[in-house]
């Protein structure tokens, strides 16, 4: 495995040349075009607003806990906000902390490990107004993909066309067979550990070997297959198997803390952006990656209706700049994106580039999350001890509502699906609901740990024209850019649904014989589940969408968006597996629109 390449200093790069494209962020979206443009031969300038960080050196992935001087935590001055804070406060979240140096944002039950400080921004310099919502931003190279929850989920016509199901919203203006071909590149290229299941639902991907199911796991899977559900290997952005092709990732060993950590892998075995596209993007010359510059707006020629570059402040100097290409492509997280989109104003978009629909920013859909069973598979109790937190995922239960007339609700529309994983942790989680003191007490807690067993949902939400993000006009981040004001909230069917969640995780755990120990049917507050989608999405018609169906603004020819903005609704898989093809298939027909000058 290779080490990360030595970019250029930020201030050699001569800022006075036409790049062919800009490429705005870095994460699955920002690294799959910068990938994809210089595979085709264009020159690229990546900007992001984040540091270089190394992961390699980093995240420690074998690290124990007594190694570390705080155990793994972060320092004193650091507060990591958790669900509950989100939900007694309203935001900006910081302002409620001041005696803390450092807010950072909520991270998987509020753990926060060291790690993880480098990664995140700091509330009190990036706050935002409005409604409750968990906002987690990442500023680094790689973005989010640096410690990302590996479930690669593909979408399917169920998903693309779920509007012409149920009558509710618009369909995708794409259907699964206009992207399965890109599922498949993604596939080969990055990785992606599974079990082809044969679900019309959750389509298969061309995988690397399975993680191996546990015994609790494999006893729910054929207590599930009785009623014609499917319990299957979490399907894991991971290569297990290696791929010759790129030097910067080694294939999974199995050997690390990924069960109890945030997430990332210093072995990069897991996907990231950086080792996985942006690195060997920069290996053929034609990327130029610029960290630490934070781009506000989207420059336009009046007279044209041209894209002309962006307009960004360099994060350590605070000095400004502007940056010229052909094209610009926003890749910067489905709402930074649109930040960056409604602060670009000007004679012709007085509301902000490429929105004369007027839906930017609007649509905003996630998924909602929070019911959660847990409990001990007894068979289990007592057993031998195994290193199953050393495993990159559980296991994932698919969608088994509102499939066809049989599985219709009553009580809501759209699905969800069920994640979890049992067997030895370091520390379970149940220990702390086993009675008992001292020697005895520790004897059951080793006992049990074999034995835990828990999983949690995942459901849609429906997109609404009413949930959305606008500017506010008062509040200003830490480089004087104007800030994103939320109004968002879930609805009667995310309420349902949860409610549906907790009953079939009960269900599945009796009829599967399972010791409840704990059962929480409680919503988490939105935008826990970090996969905001929506708010420039695609459509055929310029007056109801901001793209065409290749990511393309119907208003700028030459500007694209080609993160989770462009989501017409969210399904219930985990995005980025999506993001990442559409990204490609969208920097393919860029690539192929520039060389036929029709942008």
């Amino acid at each position: 495995m290779q080490d990360a390449p030595q970019f250029q200093s930020p201030h050699s790069i001569d800022l006075t040349e036409t790049f062919d494209a800009i490429v705005v962020g870095s994460g699955a979206a920002g690294g799959m075009a910068a990938h994809a443009l210089t595979v085709h031969g264009l020159r690229v300038l990546m900007l992001e607003a984040g540091r270089h960080v190394d992961t390699t050196k980093t995240l420690k992935s074998t690290e124990w806990p007594y190694e570390h001087p705080r155990q793994g935590y972060m320092p004193p001055d650091t507060y990591v906000l958790s669900n509950e804070d989100y939900k007694k406060h309203n935001p900006p979240y910081a302002k409620t902390f001041g005696r803390y140096t450092n807010v950072m944002n909520w991270q998987q039950w509020g753990e926060g490990p060291d790690y993880t400080k480098d990664l995140f921004v700091n509330e009190h310099e990036h706050p935002y107004t409005g409604t409750k919502f968990s906002w987690v931003r990442a500023r680094a190279l790689g973005g989010k993909t640096n410690v990302w929850g590996r479930l690669a989920l593909r979408l399917s016509d169920y998903d693309f066309k779920a509007a012409s199901r149920d009558g509710y919203g618009v369909d995708w203006p794409i259907s699964y067979a206009d992207v399965a071909p890109y599922y498949d590149k993604v596939d080969r290229y990055l990785g992606i550990s599974g079990v082809v299941e044969n679900l019309p639902w959750l389509p298969d991907s061309i995988y690397q070997r399975p993680m191996k199911l546990n015994d609790g796991e494999v006893h729910v899977r054929e207590v599930l297959s009785r009623s014609g559900r499917v319990l299957t290997p979490f399907r894991l952005g991971v290569t297990t198997d290696g791929l010759q092709h790129n030097k910067y990732r080694h294939r999974c060993m199995g050997r690390g803390a990924c069960q109890r950590r945030v997430g990332g892998c210093d072995i990069h075995a897991a996907f990231d952006s950086p080792t996985g596209l942006i690195y060997p993007a920069f290996d053929t010359g034609r990327l130029v990656v610029r960290p630490n510059s934070t781009v506000h707006e989207v420059t336009l020629d009046p007279k044209t209706n041209r894209a002309t570059g962006v307009g960004f402040i360099d994060s350590e100097s605070r000095k400004s700049y502007t940056a010229k290409a052909k094209v610009v492509v926003l890749g910067a997280s489905t709402l930074e994106s649109t930040r960056i989109m409604l602060n670009s104003k000007s004679r012709l978009y007085p509301e902000g580039i490429a929105n004369s629909s007027g839906h930017l920013g609007r649509n905003l859909s996630e998924h909602v999350m929070g019911p959660r069973v847990e409990g001990f598979y007894k068979p289990r109790v007592g057993g031998e001890r195994r290193n199953e937190d050393g495993r990159p995922g559980g296991f994932y239960i698919p969608r088994f509502q509102n499939l066809d007339a049989a599985t219709r609700s009553k009580d809501f529309i759209r699905g969800f699906g069920l994640e979890g994983a049992s067997g030895q942790e370091m520390f379970p989680e149940q220990a702390v609901l086993l009675p008992g003191f001292g020697r005895d007490y520790k004897r059951k807690v080793r006992d049990h740990a074999p034995a835990t067993f828990y999983m949690y949902g995942l459901g849609e939400v429906l997109p609404r024209y009413e949930n959305r993000v606008a500017l506010d006009p008062k509040v200003k981040d830490t480089f004087g850019i104007p800030v994103l004001r939320f109004n968002y909230k879930h609805g009667d069917n995310e309420e349902k649904m949860c409610r549906a969640m907790t009953a079939s995780m009960q269900e599945i755990f009796e009829a599967s014989g399972l010791e409840i120990t704990k059962v929480s049917g409680d919503r988490l507050v939105e935008g826990s589940s970090v996969h905001e989608v929506g708010t420039a999405r695609m459509g055929a018609d310029p007056k109801t969408s901001v793209l065409n169906p290749f990511l393309q603004s119907h208003d700028v020819r030459n500007l694209f968006v080609v993160d989770g903005a462009g989501f017409v609704s969210a399904g219930c898989q985990n995005p980025t597996w999506t993001i990442l093809a559409l990204a490609w298939r969208a920097s393919d027909h860029l690539a192929d629109e520039l060389k036929k000058g029709n942008i």
